[in-house]
């Protein structure tokens, strides 16, 4: 192995480490992105270099090194393509119900997440609803609703629980205007693959964690419309309840969710589905990038 790349590898894992121990605690979709080139890069170099002590295979050094970082995408394909598969399999609805959150539990009460609560009320939002719905396992999504003082942008607050006890927490801003359409400016970065009905116009923005800054977008957004926003009427638990229940008929309608007399023999979702969502989780853990919508 090159004596340059030698002197570099032990920063590059020390920095490995380090990158991994800080999102153990603030659960950033952004710092897992150079988590998983490191780990992935690393992880081929090693490798390269166990064979150059060993010579496990007569090969040079790069081309072990290559060799690995291809095996490793196809590894790591096979593994996602069968999580999207038992996804399909499972029981658990893709689009669940939620219900109301009366347990006291709607905020967590880690520091920096008690930051962004600080910063609705300095904004003109007040809380509306706390809702939660079962993602599977007695795991609950836990969702804030907030709405702005003129009562034209519904602001949801999504407290994604990871497996280290951390929670990652995502926003989606909505309003409804004049004309029938949907403006949806958010931050989540879980692969969803579908569609959505023809009036929504949805964006999503992974890189965008600051709220402050989402929230602007979101109205720029609709300035650059020129639309009329209408103030919200409709509570939130009804209006993310039917919005759920339209979204999986107008999956299944366009293919991408299978009928449900054939879910039993075949799984929720089509081939194609499946491949929409392997595909769009490849490129928002390594570049960040979400799927495009209307």
């Amino acid at each position: 192995m090159p004596e340059m790349l030698s002197l570099l590898l032990a920063p590059a894992v020390a920095l490995l480490l380090l990158l991994f121990y800080i999102n153990l605690r603030v659960a950033s979709p952004i710092l897992a992105i150079p988590i998983r080139w490191l780990r992935w890069i690393l992880f081929a170099l090693f490798a390269a270099e166990t064979n150059e002590q060993f010579t496990l295979v007569d090969r040079p050094f790069w081309v072990v090194a290559c060799s690995v970082f291809l095996a490793w995408f196809l590894l790591e394909s096979g593994f996602n393509w069968l999580k999207v598969s038992a996804i399909s399999l499972s029981p658990l609805p893709l689009f669940p119900r939620y219900v109301v959150n009366s347990g006291g539990d709607e905020w967590p009460t880690q520091q920096r997440l008690l930051k962004v609560r600080d910063w609705l009320r300095d904004h003109g939002f007040t809380p509306v609803q706390a809702l939660k719905a079962e993602i599977g396992g007695g795991i609950w999504l836990r969702t804030s609703v907030y709405q702005s003082e003129d009562n034209q942008v519904r602001l949801h607050a999504l407290f994604v629980p990871q497996e280290n006890g951390a929670i990652t927490v995502c926003y989606s801003l909505a309003t409804e205007t004049a004309s029938g359409r949907r403006y949806v400016t958010d931050n989540l970065y879980i692969p969803f693959g579908g569609f959505y009905p023809e009036s929504w116009h949805v964006e999503r923005r992974p890189w965008r964690r600051h709220l402050a800054r989402l929230v602007a977008h979101h109205r720029d957004r609709l300035e650059k419309s020129g639309e009329t926003a209408l103030v919200w009427e409709t509570s939130p638990i009804d209006d993310i309840n039917h919005q759920q229940q339209s979204m999986e008929m107008i999956n299944t309608q366009l293919g991408y969710l299978l009928p449900h007399a054939e879910r039993e023999e075949y799984g929720k979702i089509t081939p194609e589905g499946r491949f929409r969502i392997w595909k769009e989780a490849w490129l928002l853990n390594y570049l960040g990038i979400a799927g495009r919508y209307s």
